[in-house]
């Protein structure tokens, strides 16, 4: 049951709908990382989720429309998808990434994915945001003549993890 919005402002009614940093990493790793699943989730979280947060935080998530979980059978594994809605928060995610490397110190292997967002601009952006409708809305997959935007993600961290090492 969602509570009453404190105001009809848009901005108070953003952060209520994703503004908490649970909410937000869940989000980034099932639009970036494409964990679907809560024990993906929880194990590949690396701030370290408890698991009754997430549990609340995926709650919340679909109660906001942000997210959708199918029906599981019992024994199944219920498997989450992004809306519409949550798809059009990449440029947001985009431009909190592009922040976070200009005005926090930050590791190279967890900062890949926000400098290829940031240089690849509006254009990444929407070319994401097209595999991300493919993925988690059925929507035809966009033609492609080279990597998908999710390979050159998974690339520059598997690069960035070699020249950690």
């Amino acid at each position: 049951m969602r509570e009453p919005a404190r105001s009809g402002c848009p901005i108070n009614l953003t952060v209520e709908a994703f503004g908490d940093r649970w909410t937000l990493l869940v989000l980034r790793d099932v639009m970036f990382g494409n964990r679907r699943y809560f024990r993906e989730l929880l194990t590949g979280s690396e701030e370290g989720i408890a698991s009754n947060i997430l549990a609340d935080r995926l709650k919340r998530l679909v109660e906001a429309g942000l997210l959708t979980r199918d029906d599981a059978r019992q024994g199944q594994r219920a498997a989450y998808s992004l809306t519409e809605a949550a798809i059009d928060l990449v440029p947001i995610m985009a431009e909190l990434g592009a922040w976070g490397v200009r005005h926090r110190e930050t590791t190279l292997r967890l900062r890949v994915r926000a400098e290829l967002l940031r240089d690849g601009g509006p254009a990444l952006w929407r070319e994401f945001m097209d595999e991300l409708r493919a993925v988690h809305l059925g929507a035809p997959r966009p033609p492609s003549d080279g990597p998908t935007v999710a390979e050159r993600f998974a690339d520059a961290v598997a690069r960035a993890e070699a020249t950690s090492t």
